[in-house]
């Protein structure tokens, strides 16, 4: 069995996620299709196959989150056949290099600005107290709504 049977076997067997979930799947199997790397036979995947893959991966101009789905993905297929040495058993910050941004949704003098015009507005006002939650929790507001009902 290759790398890529084993990770189309396993995404067979997923059924039931949310569409961004599949989406991702489908990225990260349509890349391994291409991918000498999905060709290996499992039985002869080694950690630094594994490794020199991923950093092939970002030299390739992939982003680390992106690299981050695919060591997860591969390693979770390996676990799942109960596979006795993981070759993706290791840190991805100590292969390739994390070149992630951090991105702030809003900065806290927009978010104060924003909280001060609800509580201010005739109708936004009775509002208030669930934004302000959902603002201090990071809660999504299905989240919140969740929790109001019960």
């Amino acid at each position: 069995m290759t790398v890529l049977d084993l990770v189309k076997k396993y995404l067979s067997q997923k059924t039931g996620v949310r569409h961004n979930t599949e989406a991702n799947y489908n990225f990260v199997l349509n890349i391994i299709k291409k991918e000498d790397f999905g060709r290996q036979r499992i039985d002869r995947v080694k950690l630094s196959d594994a490794k020199c893959w991923l950093i092939k991966l970002q030299q390739d101009g992939r982003g680390y989150s992106s690299i981050h789905s695919f060591g997860a993905l591969s390693g979770l297929r390996f676990r799942w056949l109960l596979i006795r040495k993981n070759p993706f058993e290791f840190q991805l910050a100590t292969v390739v290099v994390n070149d992630s941004v951090t991105r702030e949704a809003i900065t806290r003098k927009q978010e104060r600005a924003f909280l001060e015009f609800v509580k201010g507005d005739k109708h936004f006002s009775r509002y208030y107290d669930g934004i302000y939650i959902l603002f201090k929790t990071g809660l999504h507001i299905s989240e919140f709504v969740g929790l109001t009902w019960t």
